[in-house]
This record gives structure tokens, C-alpha cells and sequence, in this order.
């Protein structure tokens, strides 16, 4: 049986919905799971959903991720900007993993603009809501 995709989401994204939906949109983070286990069941490939507002905790998923997932696909939500911890975990292990954002951070302020997470993802999908946790499903199933 093939190892599952881990999709990993940072700080704050508990808070979609309610939080800036302007730039968020008004997608619960329920919402974004569950559409996420309808496409990975459509790719036939199981999936583990997990969210956490704290950096050792991801640090910890990834470092979980090198043994039990076959793929991560990671929105490290601020942490993006500013976590070299983060960084070297994603260099660490073995699996691909897919930089994913709702919004188009390029877009943004300017502290927005680097992430320390991309380059040393497989590869970065920004600014399409929900359709970049799809797209990055389909990238890492195409990564397997």
C-alpha cells in the first residue's frame, strides 16, 4: 500500500473563514480537508490532514513525514517568511515537498515576498485558494 500524502498547514490557517477573507477567501479549513480527502481518494491515494500553530510541532511532522508519508504537501502559513527551522526539516527528509499558498504572496507586503521554504521544496503552488492544496495533491501523486 503506498505510503499517504501529509498536507501540513501552519500558523493561523485554524482561523480561515473568519480570518482576512478578503485574501483567504471564506473557505473553513474543514472545507479545504475535505476536499482535499475527495481528491486524493479520486488519485487513490491516502492522505493524513494535520494543522498546527506551532513550529517545533511541524518541524515534528516532517521529521514523522521522512518515515510514514510517500509526499507533503506544506503550507507553512507564516512561517513561510521567516523559519529557517523549517527549512533545514524540509532539506532533512526524503519526500517531496509541494510549498502550497491560498493567496498570491508575490502579491503582498513586502516581507511576503521570500520564502525559506522554496528552495528546498520539490516545487511552490500560490495564489489559487483551494486549487493550489489540489494542484499540489496532484503534483505530489505525480511524484510517487
Amino acid at each position: 500500500m503506498t505510503k499517504p500524502i501529509h498536507i501540513l498547514n501552519g500558523p493561523n490557517l485554524n482561523l480561515l473563514g473568519t480570518r482576512e477573507p478578503e485574501v483567504y477567501g471564506t473557505m473553513t479549513l474543514a472545507d479545504i480537508e475535505s476536499a482535499c480527502i475527495d481528491r486524493a481518494r479520486d488519485l487513490g491515494v491516502p492522505l493524513v490532514f494535520r494543522q498546527s500553530n506551532h513550529e517545533g510541532q511541524l518541524i515534528d511532522w516532517l521529521h514523522d513525514a521522512n518515515v510514514n508519508a510517500s509526499a507533503v504537501v506544506f503550507n507553512p502559513g507564516a512561517f513561510t517568511h521567516t523559519s529557517v527551522a523549517l527549512h533545514d526539516a524540509v532539506r532533512a527528509i526524503e519526500p517531496p515537498v509541494i510549498e502550497v499558498h491560498l493567496s498570491q504572496t508575490a502579491a503582498r507586503e513586502d516581507f511576503r515576498h521570500h520564502s525559506y521554504v522554496a528552495p528546498v521544496a520539490r516545487g511552490s503552488i500560490t495564489g489559487l485558494g483551494l486549487q493550489s492544496y489540489l494542484l499540489g495533491i496532484e503534483a505530489a501523486a505525480k511524484c510517487l
